[in-house]
């Protein structure tokens, strides 16, 4: 007969079960794999297992010139209405893999002496307090607040003195630090911006994120769960054939610390050894029922730290109540969703370098639209540039805001120029 491994996947993972076969234990209760005993190859395993042998190298690889994929994809499930494979099902999401932040706890890589905050993610707050922005709400496609139990209906208490990420109200009893708003999906943690203690500059960060040609970021919200540290977290479709799979494997291979004998490589000759991902990691060995679970690739957000409630029967309620919502954001966007607002990423589905979960300092757009700087209202998008972003050159609107066509349309006047030249003293000689 036949039987799934793990039992929740339903009819996903059917293998054939006979007499002497060897398993895999998860645990005492799950088996999750099966071995038949003198397995022959498929016809498939046996072509690419004799394709050298056979001679027929030259001619696969002189044939094979494009791949299946297309890095503008959506977050992959579509209108799964029945929504089978994005329940929360510790065997088929893994999602500690994907906990690399520096803050969390985690043990330094080798060769990185300091810890360091800096990230890239995608921005999701709606009242960010940072200083450093030009704009205070990054997308208006998702409300969280619904999300959130502010008057412990179903909680008993935060383990930390933090309370709700998505921004906590004052007097509410949370803890001794009243958050603001810092919703985002960290997708690779870069770590310190010290290059004297293995990490990697600012300047140099940006300098790889300019060179990453990404598809606009689709993302899907998949289910509300508390993983295994009580931390309350939004988990979201984990795609690895999705614009999202893309760049995150991309940034490995840039930028990804050395391991298992596989070593980053970029044009700019620029590395850093706090990078909490490993070279060789990629999209499909994250988090989900279509990927390995064994990578960091895990697409979530943070709503709240060990979070404690009143009782198992109070905490299955709270889940309930928010994966409804979910469901309702899932039939909105069926394909997802690239969120931004008219003031911030207006096309939506930009990438962020956040300096912390708090400031965001530069900002990415897709298929290399140009990027700008979020400090101050230092500039706005884009901003230097040898050469206009759209084409048409200076003559086209919208490149007037890029300093080269700026610079053009408002020369000073030769006079001007002159007059400033000669300096205070000069000017005064002429005056007397």
């Amino acid at each position: 007969g036949y039987a799934s491994f793990p039992p929740d996947t339903g009819s996903k993972n059917k293998m054939y079960i006979g007499y002497g076969n060897l398993y895999f234990f998860f645990d005492r209760a799950n088996i999750t794999k099966a071995f038949m005993p003198n397995r022959e190859l498929t016809s498939t395993e046996s072509y690419y297992a004799t394709i050298y042998s056979s001679g027929k190298s030259k001619q696969y690889y002189e044939s094979t010139t494009k791949i299946n994929f297309n890095y503008n994809r959506g977050s992959g499930s579509n209108d799964n209405n029945n929504q089978q494979y994005y329940e929360h099902n510790p065997y088929g999401w893994n999602a500690r893999m994907a906990k690399h932040d520096m803050t969390d706890g985690w043990d330094l890589p080798p060769n990185c002496q300091q810890e360091g905050e800096t990230f890239f993610g995608i921005p999701l707050s709606r009242k960010s307090d940072s200083k450093l922005l030009t704009t205070t709400s990054f997308q208006d496609q998702f409300d969280f607040e619904y999300l959130l139990d502010r008057n412990f209906t179903y909680m008993k208490k935060f383990g930390t003195n933090h309370g709700w990420l998505v921004g906590e109200e004052l007097g509410n009893g949370a803890g001794s630090i009243v958050d603001k708003d810092t919703a985002h999906i960290p997708i690779f943690y870069t770590g310190t911006t010290n290059p004297a203690m293995g990490g990697i500059s600012l300047e140099d960060l940006i300098k790889i994120g300019k060179k990453i040609d990404f598809g606009t970021l689709y993302i899907k919200p998949a289910f509300v769960f508390q993983d295994d540290d009580g931390s309350i977290k939004l988990q979201f479709e984990a795609d690895a054939n999705s614009a999202l799979g893309y760049l995150y494997s991309n940034l490995c291979k840039m930028i990804g610390i050395s391991w298992n004998y596989e070593s980053p490589f970029n044009d700019l000759g620029k590395y850093t050894n706090c990078a909490m991902h490993a070279a060789g990691d990629r999209a499909k060995y994250g988090c989900g029922p279509d990927n390995a679970n064994s990578g960091g690739f895990c697409p979530q957000m943070t709503l709240a730290y060990r979070v404690g409630f009143q009782s198992e029967e109070h905490a299955a309620a709270y889940l309930d109540r928010c994966n409804n919502y979910v469901d309702y954001w899932r039939s909105l966007y069926p394909s997802g969703v690239a969120v931004g607002t008219s003031a911030f990423c207006p096309d939506g589905g930009c990438l962020a370098l956040f300096l912390n979960r708090y400031d965001i300092f530069y900002v990415f757009k897709p298929e290399l639209g140009g990027s700008w700087v979020e400090f101050m209202g230092g500039s706005s998008a884009p901003t230097i540039s040898p050469a206009p972003t759209y084409d048409g050159g200076c003559d086209n609107p919208h490149n007037m805001h890029l300093d080269k066509c700026f610079r053009k349309k408002h020369a000073r006047k030769a006079s001007s120029v002159a007059w400033d030249s000669l300096g205070a003293v000069g000017q005064l000689s002429i005056f007397l």
